[in-house]
């Protein structure tokens, strides 16, 4: 049944509270209910973000790099129903000030077509492009796959057909609580398969990439060097934002791609 406005505007509220409630996940017993009930099945994967990627050099031995938006492509074009959100929940819910409320996530499946209208509208494959191309040109990093937390916040079913999109910004994204919530949750926010970020020899400790840019606290300044730790999950901010172009993004598998589609494909049925 889809969720009534005074619900969502009830969560809206309580989403300041994000990172109190993410500690009680590590409370055994409420941490598996919140497992259960948010999260259960859950395969969710950051996408580094295109412009990260210097395509015009080669990337240790593969010549020709496909793009991580290749994978946001596949999944509109196959999909029959593409629903998008008149606003983004999070940034609404934070009365975000440095990226637009209006750009909120995209669904795609059968699943949508329980979602409340006045929460969004139904779009044509082409007006979803655009929209990710517009995420894109503010800053903001794709996040895909299957989120039963989105299923049931929207109150929609089956959770098997419901794909979901979102476009995350640094301050206001619920994912902010993956180095607080429970690992068994906070591990199926996943990075591509084959990427890494790495820190170049060009590197001088200025700090830059851990003022506000790792929304997993990921890097950190030891001895003058940027670290990053086993906590990244590869979007790609720090390499965008480095002064030095000290940051690089690494891709260890020419397949990344192809195996990020499969991975989702596992999980969601967007057809």
């Amino acid at each position: 049944m889809a969720r009534p406005l005074w619900f969502v505007n009830l969560i809206k509220k309580t989403f300041p509270n994000v990172k109190f409630i993410a500690k009680l996940t590590n409370l055994p017993i409420l941490g598996r209910i919140f497992e259960y009930l948010l999260f259960e099945g859950d395969d969710i994967i950051y996408l580094p973000q295109d412009r990260s990627i210097k395509v015009n050099k080669s990337l240790g031995e593969y010549h020709e790099i496909v793009l991580p938006s290749q994978v946001l492509k596949y999944f509109i074009e196959k999909a029959n129903y593409h629903w998008l959100m008149n606003f983004c929940i999070c940034r609404s819910s934070m009365k975000c000030q440095n990226f637009p409320i209006d750009l909120g996530c995209l669904f795609l499946g059968e699943a949508v077509l329980g979602i409340n209208p006045q929460l969004g509208r139904l779009v044509t494959k082409e007006e979803a492009l655009e929209h990710i191309k517009k995420c894109e040109e503010a800053g903001l990093v794709h996040m895909i796959g299957k989120n039963k937390l989105d299923a049931q916040w929207l109150g929609v079913k089956p959770g098997e057909k419901l794909l979901s999109i979102c476009n995350c910004d640094t301050c206001c994204c619920l994912w902010r609580i993956a180095p607080i919530v429970v690992p068994k949750i906070s591990s199926k926010i996943k990075k591509m398969p084959g990427v890494k970020i790495n820190v170049t020899d060009k590197c001088i400790g200025c700090g830059t990439c851990t003022k506000g840019v790792c929304f997993v606290n990921a890097i950190e300044i030891k001895n003058n060097r940027a670290i990053i730790s086993n906590e990244c999950r590869g979007c790609g901010r720090c390499v965008d934002i480095c002064p030095q172009k000290s940051i690089e993004i690494i891709f260890e598998d020419a397949n990344y791609v192809e195996k990020t589609i499969g991975e989702i494909d596992k999980v969601v049925d967007v057809t």
